[in-house]
């Protein structure tokens, strides 16, 4: 390795000059060399520091590094760079301020990741993430996060994956400049720490929290106390209640995977749901799970929903065989008067009943008589027309709609000519918007599905 770096860094002289071989990279500043070397892999950076006296130290300039133990022979000499790096970043020329930490180690490797972010913590870093890797790695190999990560002053992005967290002082003003926050299936003591360690970021703008299965001991609860929070994302958040307060700057919301509210002492499932609901109605973008659309129909059938005047952008995952879809569209889309935007991702799909032709003459949401522009639905699986029949609901109720874009199961085609009959009447079908167009695709390949109608016979044919 070392002669193949020292060969792409050293240049044979034109015919006329010296013999001698030059090292040309050598003679340029050390700003513009750590630039370059910032574009290598951290193994090969490292190496650099063999070629000479100069280039020993000089990748100490690289301003991020990625390490990760799999990249070395064993974990223990692993444990041995870290430990020279460490002491090599306390020289003054050293520029680190981006390091991530990718740990995978057996039940026999030393425990040092605490001592070593420990040690970072107490610098000037700016971005710190540490991950102990590997879907197999038992939870007994994670290790502690120190007291000093929850009060450096310099921190603006913070990624922890599979640690331990301690309880701290809530009262400290532990990071002041934080601005990002990733929390990925770490284990906390209970859910008030990971709300202090939330509330105490005054300047956090991005949170993101995936849950494992059972990382919360005594988990009855979640607060999300953030005022400049923008971004905010749940995955598998399994707690039984979610308060949000003081959101008021939030842009966009991504809920995925299982979601659950449930009633607290003095508060019903209905009243927390609101509670909820109403902490992230300023959002202008908002993508919601399966299990997020099921909360969301429970509530409808009590409750309207609060208004979200700023949503924009709705995206959303239905299983519509759990629930009638076109029962809680209306109602969905009447507390959205703004949006433009809406992406249906169906799993299953509904027959069609008296109950829907019915719903066509009620009352038409505001949205689709002023705002709506985009409606995309996919649907993976061909179970019968249900997709349709929410395409038919946009296509004659939006007045100013450009494009529908309907994705559907190839099976669905495939396998009933009647399908396809009920897709044509849908393309033929008179378009409240004269802007309209609709684009259908095979959901499962991307592969675009043409129809025209013809100008003789008014007929709606594919062309393959």
């Amino acid at each position: 390795m070392e002669s193949r770096i020292e060969r792409s860094i050293c240049v044979e002289p034109l015919a006329g000059f010296s013999n001698a071989r030059e090292d040309l990279i050598s003679k340029l500043p050390e700003v513009l060399i750590s630039q370059i070397l910032s574009y290598l892999p951290t193994k090969d950076i490292v190496r650099t520091s063999v070629l000479s006296k100069r280039w020993k130290s000089i990748w100490l300039l690289i301003p991020g590094l990625h390490l990760d133990s799999c990249e070395f022979p064993d974990y223990n000499t692993f444990v041995d760079f870290m430990n020279d790096f460490l002491f090599s970043s306390r020289e003054p020329k050293s520029c680190l301020n981006k390091l991530k930490l990718s740990i995978q180690k057996d039940e026999t490797d030393p425990s040092c990741v605490t001592l070593w972010t420990d040690f970072v913590a107490r610098g000037k870093l700016t971005h710190l993430d540490v991950e102990f890797g590997g879907r197999l790695l038992m939870r007994v190999y994670w290790e502690l996060m120190p007291l000093s990560l929850y009060t450096c002053k310099t921190l603006l992005h913070l990624r922890l994956y599979r640690v331990l967290l301690r309880k701290f002082d809530p009262r400290v003003d532990s990071l002041p400049r934080l601005k990002t926050l990733c929390l990925e299936e770490n284990v906390y003591p209970n859910e008030a720490s990971l709300e202090s360690l939330i509330s105490s970021c005054p300047v956090l703008e991005d949170l993101t929290i995936v849950r494992a299965d059972d990382n919360v001991r005594n988990n009855s609860g979640l607060v999300v106390d953030a005022p400049r929070l923008k971004y905010l994302t749940f995955n598998n958040e399994k707690s039984k209640s979610k308060t949000i307060s003081n959101l008021g700057s939030l842009v966009k919301v991504n809920i995925l995977g299982p979601f659950n509210i449930s009633s607290v002492v003095g508060c019903s499932k209905e009243q927390m749901a609101h509670n909820f609901l109403a902490g992230i109605s300023t959002v202008r973008y908002l993508i919601v799970s399966e299990d997020m659309m099921e909360l969301i129909y429970s509530y409808l059938k009590v409750d309207s929903l609060p208004q979200f005047c700023n949503l924009s952008c709705l995206k959303a995952s239905v299983w519509l065989s759990s629930f009638d879809f076109l029962d809680i569209l209306p109602k969905l889309l009447e507390s959205c008067p703004n949006l433009k935007f809406i992406v249906l991702d169906t799993t299953c799909i509904v027959n069609r009943t008296k109950a829907m032709v019915e719903r066509r003459v009620s009352p038409v949401p505001k949205c689709l008589l002023s705002s709506l522009e985009f409606v995309e639905i996919k649907n993976r699986i061909s179970v019968d027309d249900g997709a349709l029949e929410v395409a038919r609901y946009f296509v004659e109720n939006s007045m100013n709609l450009k494009k529908l874009v309907l994705g559907l199961a190839s099976s669905f085609l495939r396998l009933r000519l009647a399908n396809r009959a009920v897709l044509k009447d849908l393309l033929a079908l008179p378009r409240r918007s004269s802007m309209c167009q609709i684009e259908v695709f095979n959901a499962l390949n991307g592969r675009a599905l043409c129809y025209r109608k013809n100008k003789k016979t008014g007929r709606v044919g594919r062309i393959f």
